[in-house]
């Protein structure tokens, strides 16, 4: 429905949720380009997004050990859900049965309400008079919410926020969202500089001559 109402098509829309089965992905790129973003900045933040789940599929890849002809197949459906089921079960067996129905299940519905939500933002009209525009980023934040649980995670997402509104004014559209990616590396850079500071006053305690008792 966010989709519909940010000018794409009935068919553009499904074909969008057919090709990109990552929500975090469709919704970054439906979101910069309902702001007027470039296509290609937004594929690009829609890229970045979906990166994690190539990590995913190499430990996937392991543990399905599928047949090379299958992978292909298989790797549409590496995504945060799929990867949960399967990482939780004890067997290879269990693992391929839980990616499997996961994946199957997920990848029907998603795109069945895909179909149905953007054929109802068609029958409404206009979908910003109703608010929709706010439910992309509602929805993702929702999804994001629950994976902040250390502290270095939530400075992370803290950092990306500022640097994400911070520059909304002043850059294209979709162009914040790529900036506010290197919140992670600049975090976990601050955080190994203070671990290797810490690291060298131990050994420096350790090291330092002890008064005989």
């Amino acid at each position: 429905m966010t989709s519909a109402g940010s000018g794409l098509t009935v068919l553009q829309t499904c074909a969008l949720s057919l090709l990109v089965f990552t929500g975090a992905s469709q919704f970054a790129l439906v979101g910069a380009l309902a702001g007027g973003g470039n296509p290609l900045t937004a594929a690009a933040g829609a890229f970045f997004l979906g990166v994690r789940n190539a990590f995913y599929g190499l430990r996937l890849s392991q543990l399905l050990a599928l047949p090379r002809a299958v992978r292909p197949f298989a790797a549409q459906w590496v995504i945060d859900e799929t990867t949960a089921v399967a990482l939780a079960q004890p067997t290879r067996r269990g693992v391929r049965i839980g990616f499997t129905v996961t994946g199957l299940s997920l990848y029907v519905l998603w795109n069945l309400t895909t179909l149905l939500g953007a054929v109802g933002a068609e029958a409404i009209g206009d979908t910003d008079a109703w608010g929709l525009d706010a439910a992309g980023p509602a929805v993702f934040l929702a999804l994001l919410a629950p994976m902040l649980k250390t502290t270095t995670e939530r400075a992370v997402a803290g950092v990306a926020v500022l640097l994400g509104l911070g520059l909304l004014p002043v850059l294209p559209a979709g162009v914040p969202v790529l900036v506010a990616a290197l919140a992670a590396p600049a975090a976990l850079y601050v955080e190994g500089r203070r671990a290797s500071k810490a690291a060298g006053r131990m050994k420096a305690d350790n090291d330092a001559p002890r008064e005989d008792r």
